[in-house]
């Protein structure tokens, strides 16, 4: 078997490990003759195993006890919604951080719901920085600020926790997992599965208890985490084949030694491709320094009409995914948990040899 090194933003890699597992339980999990697939959700087998990647999850990010952890469907887009729906009345304000494309969106649909108050747009830039956090126009008494951690689609990560009395919520489709951080610090955490916790389909939710209570009177029951929190996460059939995975990879994750342990790794891997892109004229990146993602690295080309050229010689050489996305051009290097440093080293040395016969 053949593999690539797989550079997508998402769905991304897995670790070989996790799908060696994943390929010797499809036909028959746990001795019972069925797939995981093909298994009750309530039963006895399945809820353990539920039960398990709640207990990993919390130990991995040291989830307070009085934080409910919820695998709803629907990715971090539903998210987007459920948040003011959960958080805020019609009559409320609320408070967004717009720092990319996923941040803009956010912003977009609590529209429908809220009214949104953008404390900061770092559009004037291209989502190129991240405003100081000095300069955001607060509203007095917002229901919540929202704001996105790590920016997928520009690169663009912060490196501090936004302050202040009302609740925080954050969208770390992208970088969850990735580092060690203070939950307390959040009211609520979501992130889509597809970057470092497995395939579409499930999502991550971490939410203080207290704020179960303010959802909407009349929220759909899907639309409403209180209805996950008393249900464990099984208001509806749940995405099962997600969920097993997602249990493998915190079991994986837990197994390279935890957030601490990937967040050196994840630092490492970053901090090399960064320093070959600085060192080169021929390559370049847009973002301020001082917020560079660790997960997403984005790169241009001193010549754009070499982008073809490189993207067939890079997945020749089993380089896969480095196309940047169609607002931004160029490459991006998603370096996600299951990247290994391996292949960040393995880009880092075909960028030089292409430099090297093209620059």
């Amino acid at each position: 078997m053949s593999r690539v090194y797989n550079f997508s933003a998402g769905p991304a890699a897995l670790p070989l490990e996790v799908l060696e597992t994943i390929r010797n339980d499809l036909p028959d999990w746990l001795g019972s003759g069925m797939s995981v697939m093909e298994v009750s959700h309530r039963g006895k087998d399945f809820v353990e195993l539920a039960a398990r990647a709640d207990a990993t999850l919390r130990e991995l990010l040291k989830v307070p006890d009085d934080y409910s952890v919820l695998f709803p469907q629907g990715g971090a887009t539903m998210q987007m919604a459920m948040a003011p729906l959960n958080l805020s009345g019609p009559e409320d304000t609320v408070d967004y951080v717009v720092t990319g494309s996923w941040g803009k969106k956010a912003a977009g649909e609590a529209k429908k719901f809220c009214d949104v108050n953008v404390v900061a747009d770092a559009s004037d830039r291209n989502f190129t920085y991240i405003p100081e956090e000095s300069s955001w126009q607060r509203s007095e008494k917002a229901a919540y600020l929202h704001y996105t951690p790590n920016e997928t689609i520009a690169g663009v990560e912060f490196n501090f926790v936004p302050g202040g009395e009302a609740p925080l919520v954050a969208d770390m489709s992208s970088n969850i997992l990735s580092r060690a951080i203070d939950i307390s610090r959040f009211g609520v955490i979501y992130a889509g599965a597809q970057k470092n916790i497995g395939p579409a389909g499930i999502t991550l939710v971490i939410v203080r208890n207290e704020l179960l209570e303010r959802a909407r009177p009349g929220n759909a029951h899907l639309m409403t985490w209180k209805s996950y929190a008393d249900s464990d996460s099984m208001t509806n059939t749940p995405p099962t084949f997600a969920w097993y995975v997602a249990d493998l990879v915190f079991q994986w994750l837990k197994g390279q030694g935890g957030v601490e342990a990937i967040g050196e790794v994840n630092q490492r891997k970053s901090e090399k491709l960064y320093a070959a892109i600085d060192a080169s004229d021929f390559y370049s990146n847009p973002v301020a320094i001082d917020c560079r993602s660790r997960m997403n690295v984005p790169f241009i080309l001193a010549d754009a009409a070499l982008d073809g050229k490189f993207l067939e010689e890079s997945a020749a050489v089993g380089l896969a995914n480095l196309k940047g996305h169609r607002s931004v051009g160029g490459m991006r290097a998603s370096i996600y948990n299951a990247v290994s440093e391996e292949a960040v080293d393995a880009l880092i040395a075909f960028m030089a040899e292409f430099e090297k016969v093209n620059g």
